[in-house]
C-alpha cells in the first residue's frame, strides 16, 4: 500500500483526487494540503471533498505532510508544485504533476531534481488523451506537410494558461513528427496578419466559456478534405482517475522523469 498527499486539496481536482483515492486497494491518502491562510484549513478532507470523514485535516505544513516514498499528487500552478517537487526531493519521496504552464526553465529543474526521485509529469492525465497523442504523431507523419495544422481547445472561464498545456503538448507531438520547429511554426493569433496562411504553420486557438472541462480537436486540412481527432472531458474524474494511474506506476518506479506515455506503455 503506497501513501498519498494530495496537494490543493480543497480545491476543484484535489476533492476529486480525495474522493476516487477511498476505494483504492493499492494507494491510501495520509495527508492533505492547502495554501497557508485558505479558508478550508483545518477541515476534514473527506468532509470537504463530500464523501464523509476521513480523520485527515487539511494542513498547510508541507514537511509534516512528506516523508520517504510517500507520493505527492498535485494539480494547482507552476511556482508552487515546483516548490513542492524540490521538498519532495529533500523528503526521498515520489511525485505525480498535472499543472500545466511551466517553463522551460522550470521544466529543466523538473528534470534535475527527477534524476534523484521518481517524478511524473503530464500536461494531461486523461488516458484518452495521451492515446490521443500517439495517434497525433502517426496521422501528421502519414498526412505530412500537404495538410494544414489547426489545434482549437476550450476550457472553463477560471483556467489561467492559455493555449492549454494539452494544446501545447499535441502541438509538440505533431511538429517532431513533421520535422518542425513549434518556435518558429506556431501561430497564436492571426488578427493582425493580412497574408495567406503559410504551408508549416502549426495554427492554436484557444476558447475560455463556461464550466467546460475540456476539449480539443487538431485540425488536418487539405484542398478537398478535412480530418479531425477531437477528445472531450466530461468529467475532471477522468484526469483524477489517471492521476492515480500514474501514481500506482510512480510508487514502485526508479528515479526518473516519467510521463502517461510511460505509465500507459506507449513510449
Amino acid at each position: 500500500m503506497a501513501d498519498v498527499v494530495v496537494a490543493g486539496a480543497a480545491g476543484r481536482m484535489g476533492s476529486r483526487l480525495v474522493a476516487l483515492l477511498q476505494p483504492e486497494s493499492e494507494l491510501r491518502l495520509v495527508a492533505a494540503l492547502e495554501a497557508p491562510g485558505h479558508a478550508a484549513l483545518g477541515r476534514d478532507a473527506g468532509e470537504s471533498a463530500g464523501v464523509g470523514r476521513l480523520g485527515i485535516p487539511i494542513g498547510a505544513d508541507v514537511d509534516a505532510a512528506l516523508g520517504r516514498d510517500r507520493i505527492l499528487i498535485e494539480f494547482s500552478v507552476p511556482d508552487a508544485s515546483l516548490a513542492h517537487v524540490r521538498e519532495v526531493a529533500r523528503h526521498g519521496g515520489r511525485a505525480v504533476i498535472g499543472t500545466t504552464g511551466f517553463t522551460a526553465t522550470q521544466r529543466e529543474e523538473l528534470a534535475r531534481i527527477a534524476t534523484s526521485i521518481p517524478l511524473l509529469v503530464s500536461p494531461n492525465m486523461s488516458v484518452g488523451v495521451n492515446v490521443a497523442f500517439k495517434v497525433l504523431a502517426d496521422m501528421a507523419r502519414m498526412l505530412g506537410d500537404e495538410y494544414d495544422v489547426e489545434i482549437v481547445e476550450t476550457h472553463h472561464r477560471f483556467k489561467k494558461d492559455a493555449p492549454s498545456g494539452t494544446a501545447l503538448r499535441m502541438a509538440e507531438v505533431v511538429a517532431t513528427a513533421l520535422g518542425r520547429d513549434l518556435a518558429k511554426t506556431a501561430v497564436y493569433d492571426r488578427h493582425d496578419k493580412l497574408a495567406e496562411r503559410a504551408r508549416k504553420e502549426i495554427g492554436m486557438a484557444a476558447l475560455r466559456s463556461g464550466d467546460v472541462v475540456g476539449e480539443h480537436t487538431v485540425v488536418f486540412g487539405s484542398l478537398g478534405e478535412r480530418i479531425e481527432l477531437t477528445h472531450r472531458a466530461h468529467s475532471r474524474d477522468n484526469f483524477a482517475r489517471g492521476a492515480l494511474r500514474g501514481a500506482r506506476f510512480i510508487a514502485t518506479a526508479r528515479p526518473g522523469l516519467y510521463s502517461m506515455q510511460d505509465v500507459l506503455g506507449l513510449t
